[in-house]
């Protein structure tokens, strides 16, 4: 593992308990604590991710990215300071729901139907309350070697499009994406360690595609169908210029 990996993670511990105090000391005030996103962008900071940002970062919006990493997370809390939509199995996670709480996450459970409604109210209310909230519509992570099929299923909550919130595209461009990219078996931390232990910087590009728009808002399936020739579309582009 070499030193790289135990100096971040200490890094990282120090700064945790920096921001927890800092949430702590800035919860009494009105409107959204803003120690998480600059939790996060400060993880990214120390994990050694190199951030260009293409585009301009929208200051409301529901953003819909492609997936390849935690580093997604860190990288767009740091950039448009996101809110996120993870699945309900995090939960099992004591600390990680913890953290996920404090970032003001939306858990859906993508396995009952019947709880669609809920999420719809609930992402309304987190972009309310964020103004820029994230959703993975891949549903999970790739090997960065492409876009993985959209799943039309998790764009109903955003169907119709909330009054008002733009809904954009974003392409998340690593230069090393096949070794970035947590797949298959390996484990989260397992995963998580080797990343910390990069000599080499993660060097990610995140670029702000322009809003869907027009008949790109007619439903799922046209949100679904837009959205996947957009980020294929800039995966290559970024891809060539790579």
């Amino acid at each position: 593992m070499g030193w790289r990996a135990p100096v971040r993670l200490a890094a990282m511990a120090i700064w945790l308990l920096a921001c927890v105090i800092a949430f702590a000391l800035l919860a009494p005030l009105p409107g959204r604590n803003p120690v998480p996103p600059v939790f996060l962008a400060g993880i990214a900071f120390i994990a050694g991710v190199e951030i260009t940002v293409r585009g301009t970062p929208p200051r409301r919006a529901m953003l819909l990215a492609n997936h390849v990493s935690w580093i997604d997370i860190t990288a767009l809390a740091a950039t448009a300071r996101s809110a996120f939509v993870a699945h309900d199995g995090l939960k099992g996670h004591p600390v990680l729901k913890k953290l996920c709480e404090m970032n003001d996450t939306v858990f859906i459970a993508r396995s009952r139907r019947h709880t669609v409604s809920r999420q719809i109210d609930q992402i309304r209310a987190a972009i309310d309350e964020c103004d820029v909230l994230t959703l993975f519509p891949e549903g999970t992570t790739g090997n960065g070697d492409g876009l993985l099929p959209v799943k039309s299923s998790l764009l109903s909550a955003i169907d119709p499009a909330p009054q008002g919130v733009p809904v954009v595209p974003v392409v998340l461009h690593y230069r090393d994406a096949k070794d970035i990219a947590w797949v298959d078996d390996e484990a989260g931390d397992a995963n998580f360690l080797r990343i910390l232990s990069r000599r080499d910087p993660v060097e990610l590009t995140v670029h702000f595609l322009p809003p869907l728009a027009g008949a790109e808002l007619a439903g799922r399936k046209a949100m679904s169908a837009a959205l996947t020739g957009r980020l294929e579309r800039g995966l290559a582009i970024a891809d060539a210029k790579a």
